[in-house]
């Protein structure tokens, strides 16, 4: 019986790896996505002329206040464990609902309907240009830095070379 048992877990665990490795393959995948230079100056002047100072600030960067009233601040870029892909950087800017911010998220009345909380960052497909995209993106990407795990840098000197 444990013979039996076995072999259903191991035919179980293989088809979870091939629906999971097909799931990886749709035609909607990110994955391939490659984009073309940008220009880090010009993604800056797209975000502060697409109005994203509104919302963001991003990390060591000196760009205009915004002197409107804003529902909320979120830092991009800087030091972070894990640093955000271009596809995930460009799905963030062209589909702004597919991850909503937890800051956000904690920012707002717990009263809410979890089902209709949507960013209030508006689509700005309409407006920008593929080649706006393309620099606002390297501009972002540019100023994320991976920082190393904690274990990494308690037992190792890299300011010694």
């Amino acid at each position: 019986m444990s013979v039996r048992r076995s072999c259903l877990v191991s035919l179980i665990a293989l088809f979870l790896i091939l629906v999971m490795s097909a799931c990886e393959n749709e035609r909607t995948s990110g994955k391939g996505l490659v984009l073309p230079a940008g220009s880090i100056e010009s993604g800056k002047a797209t975000f502060v002329n697409l109005g994203c100072i509104q919302c963001h600030r991003v990390a060591d960067v000196d760009i205009p206040e915004y002197d409107g009233d804003s529902k909320i601040m979120l830092l991009l870029g800087g030091k972070v464990r894990r640093v955000k892909t271009y596809g995930e950087l460009v799905t963030s800017i062209i589909n702004p609902n597919h991850v909503i911010s937890p800051v956000y998220l904690n920012s707002i009345q717990s009263s809410e309907n979890a089902g209709e909380i949507s960013t209030p960052m508006p689509s700005f497909n309409d407006e920008m240009t593929v080649a706006q995209l393309i620099d606002l993106v390297t501009f972002l990407d540019a100023h994320y830095e991976k920082l190393l795990p904690d274990y990494v840098s308690q037992h190792h000197n890299y300011g010694a070379y």
